[in-house]
């Protein structure tokens, strides 16, 4: 069980390309407006095809989190979520 608020942290991974970092950006600033400096990393494949998004929210609440979640694994350029 996970205390709120808290820090928590999200991948995302998709093809590397504008269309995936764009709304993959788009997402967690509607989900997570204060997203603070340094919250998102990104780490390409060794091939360069895939584009991993490592991010540290901090979630107000279990909702936020699974509204968030949804919204990333309905998106098309959205491999997967965790």
């Amino acid at each position: 069980m996970v205390d709120f608020p808290c820090d928590f942290t999200l991948k995302i991974v998709g093809l590397a390309d504008a269309a995936f970092e764009g709304e993959v950006l788009k997402i967690l600033h509607q989900h997570f407006p204060h997203l603070g400096e340094g919250a998102i990393r990104l780490n390409p494949s060794k091939n360069g095809k895939y584009l991993a998004f490592t991010v540290t929210v901090h979630a107000i609440s279990q909702a936020q989190l699974d509204a968030a979640y949804c919204d990333l694994s309905a998106s098309q350029h959205v491999l997967f979520a965790l």
